[in-house]
């Protein structure tokens, strides 16, 4: 009995399913290697350049796609891939040969009918659309290429950077889509994903980025390996970066753009577009706010000590997989849980709090949140101890609807952190829900890992009035997590609005939504419509106002109302994504409840601005060569690089023919040693998975798949229907090490040990960090007790901490001094992980009011070896 499993990687601008057989039971050989379709077709995408332009903080990237047919009959070709989420997708166009074609935006089915139309009559067409179910999806369409020629593709969007917590600006280009998880039930189906290694990848890519400013540029980083950056004046305010030689496109290619000085309030002013009619929103000026409000020093230096703290942790199986392919043995849901163990050190005694974790079904510790005690803290730790990537799917609704069903508790103002590697289909539902909600809560969002969907990470914080994090590569979980828990810890900013005062002949019209929550040094956008005629030299006002515990306060920015020159149609086609996303949102609401005035509204605003949504689509028809093209089309499909996640336990057999990790045909999860992926490798369960659900551009293919059978598939990519949908094509990639002839008794052997190696292939656990060795012994009341466990974490025996205490003093307090003395000493670098348990730590000290705290820091920092200054500590 044969066994296959997959799992998926996309690329910028094409995707590829990819089969793996592991021949668990028969002994039959495999003997070739390398990706190959069912007829060995070339492939026809040939490179990729993208060209990136950042202004400030926003960004314009141009991706050319160059495809060519060397076969004898003509191609279409269909390539489903990710974008930014919260992308202006403005211009589509083709080149074939001389021939330039320039797509417009039509409704779908409209632009769907005519693509059709055009293939049917043997005219060239593309199409270019946005998945239905979630906007960082797109798929692009190429029909029609005749042998021998080649066509180039080029797609333009523009972006806001977002700003991280160290004020770098963020920009990433999304390379991976991660298999999206579609619950039963849901509108729509899941996209089957698969990858292959960089290796075989048979196209180029090239990446360039020019960074301007008007402040200067400190630096640029990557994680992946770029060429010095090069500036082009002396004021270091324009530069240019390009990707190293011999970069593969395996992963997000990630950005992160640092300016000398903090980000400031900024306006920009674009004049509109001189051939659409004035009072238009292409016609009039168009305004862009930075706004960046500044609390008092008073109130920042204070936290909250109240609130409702629910954490909801994603146990999928592809949360097995490692944070980053240079360290093997920590795995995404092992930082989850040590990121858990400093959120629950950080809390505030008072507060209230509960721990929710996810996958097919979901689980909570607690069957309603509790509060804050060392009883509960405990309690909570010991299960999250034993938490693992074991619960299946990534079925994220459902227990976002019972946290919502929970009542909310008086004065606990109630903060939802979300942590998930972003593999669901159904984001728009999830979106909703949280919008519905967003007037009882906050949401913080994790990214987690390459791929994790820009749409729901970013709509679930922006929805949920929170703040947004995306944790890839080398990043470290924990100190973006505690960012966002100071975020949650500021006092909460209420009654805010916003009064423009302009000149008597302009007006305004806000196209941004309101605004609903502000955070210190966060950037907050806002978009408007200025209708009228105004003199050059005239100025405008706008006022934020807020009240912040309490006292009411206010931000102003004054800004000129003549043009900026050079910025073209940026700022009006992101003001009209702006709108057109509040008005997709306002749709799905009133669906069913209203005649399709809004969806009509926003097929009209796409058209008139030339950016995409989820109603319409970008079509192009070369009507130049009357010669219809001959004969019938031949379906292609591009392969993409893959991350290889050798950590997901894999038996050494299989890590030998480098596969990508195997996925539990019942929950697509990665974990081999789970239950339920031991009752496939050996055929044994007696249970039936439920049908899976495969989206692919709004085509729903349901597949009953059983455990029984150990023969499972799931259609990745293929051609598109008469009704927009698409018909799956399996790639193959067989085995890529040749193992000679070895004897049948060896095969035999081999089969019958494979599953006992399944269950001891899990990678020997590393020794535990010696911050969070510390820091797990700390009490909730955040004091340290003086015991053999605190002495082994300082690198001391029991004697040689306990013999120095000032007898003056009693255990607790020089215990927790010299802990707090040991993280200023020897962890100041990751400071940020630390600060908030520290601050409850040195608040402890302070109401102990104990005698000697000077001779204990002197004392503390002769055994210890530092030299840290009491007023560092905090007391």
């Amino acid at each position: 009995m044969s066994m296959m499993y997959s799992n998926v990687i996309l690329d910028h601008g094409r995707i590829t399913s990819l089969y793996v057989f592991v021949n668990c039971c028969t002994g039959a050989k495999m003997n070739h290697c390398g990706l190959l379709t069912a007829k060995k077709e070339p492939v026809p995408l040939k490179s990729i350049e993208v060209e990136l332009e950042v202004r400030d903080h926003v960004a314009t990237v141009v991706s050319t796609l160059l495809y060519e047919n060397k076969e004898d009959k003509p191609l279409e070709a269909v390539f489903v891939f990710p974008l930014p989420g919260d992308a202006a997708v403005c211009h589509f166009s083709a080149k074939i040969g001389q021939t330039q074609i320039v797509a417009e935006v039509k409704e779908k089915q409209k632009a769907h009918e005519e693509y059709d139309d055009a293939l049917s009559s043997g005219q060239q067409a593309f199409l270019l659309e946005e998945s239905d179910q979630s906007p960082d999806i797109f798929s692009l369409s190429v029909g029609s290429l005749p042998p021998g020629e080649s066509a180039s593709i080029r797609l333009e969007y523009v972006t806001e950077l977002a700003v991280q917590a160290d004020d770098g600006l963020r920009f990433c280009l999304p390379a991976v889509l991660n298999p999206r998880y579609q619950p039963q039930g849901s509108e729509g189906g899941s996209v089957q994903v698969t990858s292959v290694p960089a290796s075989l990848v048979p196209y180029s890519l090239s990446f360039s980025a020019r960074v301007s400013s008007p402040r200067p540029i400190s630096k640029v980083e990557s994680k992946c390996s770029l060429d010095p950056l090069q500036y082009l004046n002396t004021e270091q305010t324009q530069a240019t970066v390009k990707l190293a030689a011999g970069h593969k496109f395996d992963r997000d290619v990630e950005l992160l753009i640092y300016y000398k000085d903090a980000h400031q309030p900024t306006a920009v002013v674009e004049a509109g577009q001189a051939s659409a009619k004035p009072g238009t929103l292409m016609g009039d000026p168009v305004v862009m706010l930075s706004l960046y409000p500044e609390f008092p020093q008073a109130v920042m230096s204070s936290v909250v000590s109240c609130g409702e703290f629910v954490f909801l942790i994603d146990r999928s199986g592809s949360m097995d997989c490692p944070m980053d392919n240079s360290n093997q043995q920590e795995t995404r849901i092992g930082s989850a849980r040590d990121t858990l163990l400093l959120l629950l050190k950080s809390l505030p005694m008072g507060c209230y709090f509960n721990i929710y974790s996810f996958g097919s079904s979901y689980q909570h510790i607690f069957p309603k949140s509790v509060e804050y005690s060392e009883k509960t803290m405990e309690e909570a730790l010991k299960k999250v101890e034993k938490m693992d990537a074991d619960l299946g799917g990534t079925e994220i609704l459902e227990p976002l609807k019972h946290i919502y069903s929970q009542p909310c508790i008086p004065s606990q103002p109630r903060q939802l952190f979300v942590f998930t590697d972003g593999e669901v289909g159904n984001t728009k539902e999830v979106i909703n829900l949280v919008r519905d909600n967003s007037g009882s809560h906050r949401c913080f969002s994790f990214g987690i890992g390459e791929g994790a969907s820009s749409a729901l990470i970013n709509g679930l914080a922006k929805e949920g009035g929170g703040h947004a994090q995306f944790i890839t590569g080398t990043d470290r979980m924990q100190p973006k997590v505690m960012q966002s828990l100071r975020f949650a810890l500021q006092p909460a900013v209420v009654d805010i609005s916003v009064t423009w005062d302009l000149p008597k002949a302009v007006s305004v019209t806000v196209l941004s939504p309101p605004i609903t929550t502000i955070f210190q040094g966060q950037r907050s956008l806002v978009y408007a419509q200025l209708t009228g005629q105004s003199p050059e030299v005239a100025e405008g006002c706008v006022t934020v106002k807020y009240s912040l515990t309490g006292h009411p306060s206010q931000n102003q920015l004054r800004f000129s109302l003549k043009p900026a020159e050079d910025t073209g149609l940026t700022v009006h086609r992101l003001g009209a994504r702006t709108l057109i996303r509040s008005l997709e949102m306002e749709e799905r609401e009133r669906r069913g409840q209203q005649d399709g005035r809004v969806k009509q509204k926003v097929v009209e605003l796409s058209v008139q601005s030339g950016v995409s949504s989820s109603f319409t689509a970008f079509i192009a028809v070369n009507k130049s060569d009357s010669k219809a093209i001959q004969g019938p089309l031949l379906r292609r499909n591009v392969p993409a690089p893959m991350m290889m996640m050798m950590s997901c336990s894999m038996p050494a057999r299989l890590q030998r023919c480098a596969a990508p990790p195997m996925r539990n045909s019942l929950t697509g999860c990665s974990k081999l040693a789970a239950a339920p992926m031991r009752n496939l490798l050996t055929g044994c369960s007696k249970s039936a998975a439920p049908p899976r659900r495969n989206f692919m551009m709004g085509r729903a293919v349901s597949q009953s798949l059983s455990t029984q059978s150990c023969d499972f598939a799931a259609p990745v990519m293929g051609s598109r229907f008469d009704d927009g949908s698409w018909e799956a094509e399996r790639y193959s990639l067989e085995e890529c090490c040749d193992e000679g002839d070895e004897s049948d008794e060896s095969d035999k052997s081999e089969r019958d040990s494979i599953d006992d190696e399944v269950e001891v292939a899990m990678p020997k656990q590393p020794r535990r960090d010696p911050l969070l060795q510390l820091v797990s012994l700390q009490k909730a009341s955040g004091c340290w007790l003086l015991e053999p466990a605190l002495a082994a974490a300082l690198g001391k025996t029991s004697e040689e901490v306990e013999n120095p205490k000032p007898s003056a003093v009693n255990k607790e307090v020089w215990a927790t001094i010299l802990a707090l003395i040991w993280l200023h000493g020897f962890k100041s670098d990751v400071q940020d992980e630390w600060e908030l348990l520290a601050m409850k730590a040195a608040s402890w000290l302070c109401a102990q009011k104990a005698p000697c705290v000077t001779e204990c820091v002197e004392a503390g920092n002769a055994l210890l070896g530092c030299k840290v200054q009491k007023d560092s500590l905090g007391i």
